[in-house]
């Protein structure tokens, strides 16, 4: 494997950290600028949306563009910006600047995949692919726990400071070290057939959907399923971190032994399994103490894996039906993942309304279950058969 891949994943790091750098501290900040939990997770949803949307038309746009540079813009431009969110005294201003940053992570996303994928031979795509989803990973075990850390001793600004250092970090890192890497620019629409891609952009929408609607109001399912509050949440997220490093590896491999609709399916079914436990976690499940923090550092594993051993899987097969559109099938699945996001969120936050904790769970199996099924049917057929 070219070791240069690894750079690309500082990208994938400083951008997922940055994502939900603030998810550990969302009943913090809602309750400094005046607003429900359930709405303050709406600025997840903002982020999302902007990088559903932005995402497919910035690919194409800068499609021709060599990738370096747009990795680099990109971070120049995250770094800028979580500077700004750190000051801004609003919710309405701030939700307005997530929205930006969206768009900017929108931007870098596809710049990455498809730089790993030209600098991995064919037969490596898949793990390469993961080693540029693994930044996620790290940003799990250490750069959202970092966020809950230090947004719980200095306020949750101090979180926003943090996602602009690692934007930093990655910034000088891939300007030092990773070669330009110019690949083909794409073109509007060759091979991106909806027959060939539409159940992969679905799986990637529904994996997200289903892991959001917990994930997004993280802090608040904690507070009820074992009293942890703050710091602690770091703790926990750390688990997330772990699990995503196995579903990473297993979706890698699956993806170069073409192995996607077994292990997909099975990784529905896990985020179903997750979903299941965190709802007997907050009905009162294990006993009290560690039996309790156990089982819920065990459900955040399982979720993880499950979550994150999709996207190899999903981006290989992508690249394989639309070679010549690689970038922007990239970028579309990009969209598939950020609306999944949004509509994780936004549905977390109605159902918590509406039901409190115990809802959140019950979301998340129903959607997780309804894709297991999906993905078994839709998968039967290779991606690049007639």
């Amino acid at each position: 494997m070219n070791p240069r891949i690894f750079v690309l994943a500082l990208s994938t790091f400083a951008f997922g950290s940055g994502a939900l750098i603030f998810s550990g501290l969302l009943e913090m900040l809602a309750a400094d600028l005046g607003v429900s939990t359930g709405v303050a997770g709406q600025l997840q949803t903002a982020y999302v949306l902007t990088s559903a949307f932005a995402g497919p038309p910035l690919a194409f746009l800068v499609g021709r563009f060599e990738r370096k540079t747009v990795l680099l813009a990109a971070l120049g431009l995250a770094l800028a910006l979580n500077l700004i969110c750190m000051v801004t005294r609003d919710f309405a201003h701030l939700m307005a600047f997530r929205a930006i940053i969206g768009g900017t992570a929108a931007l870098a996303g596809p710049a990455a995949s498809s730089a790993a994928s030209a600098l991995a031979p064919p037969e490596r795509r898949g793990s390469a692919l993961a080693i540029v989803g693994g930044g996620m990973t790290v940003a799990f075990l250490m750069g959202i726990p970092m966020g809950s850390v230090v947004g719980s001793a200095f306020g949750w600004r101090a979180a926003f400071a943090l996602a602009a250092g690692l934007a930093a970090l990655a910034f000088v890192g891939i300007a030092l070290f990773l070669p330009r890497v110019r690949p083909p620019p794409p073109s509007l629409g060759a091979g991106v057939t909806f027959s060939r891609t539409a159940p992969m952009f679905a799986a990637t929408f529904l994996a997200f959907s289903a892991n959001m609607v917990i994930t997004t109001y993280i802090a608040t399912v904690l507070r009820v399923q074992a009293g942890v509050v703050g710091a602690g949440v770091a703790a926990f997220q750390i688990m997330v971190g772990l699990g995503s490093i196995l579903g990473l590896t297993l979706g890698g491999r699956s993806a170069d032994r073409d192995l996607g609709r077994t292990s997909v399916t099975l990784s529905f079914l896990g985020l179903g399994l997750a979903a299941a436990m965190h709802e007997m976690e907050i009905l009162g499940g294990a006993p009290a103490g560690w039996p309790t923090y156990v089982v819920v550092a065990l459900t955040l594993f399982v979720g993880a894996t499950s979550l994150f051993s999709v996207m190899p899987v999903v981006q290989s097969r992508l690249i394989a039906a639309a070679p010549a559109s690689a970038p922007l099938a990239l970028a579309l699945n990009g969209s598939s993942a950020s609306m999944g996001q949004a509509f994780g969120a936004a549905a977390g936050g109605a159902v918590l309304g509406a039901m409190g904790a115990p809802g959140l769970p019950l979301a998340s199996v129903v959607i997780a279950l309804g894709a297991a099924f999906f993905w078994w049917r839709a998968a039967r057929r290779p991606p690049d058969a007639a």
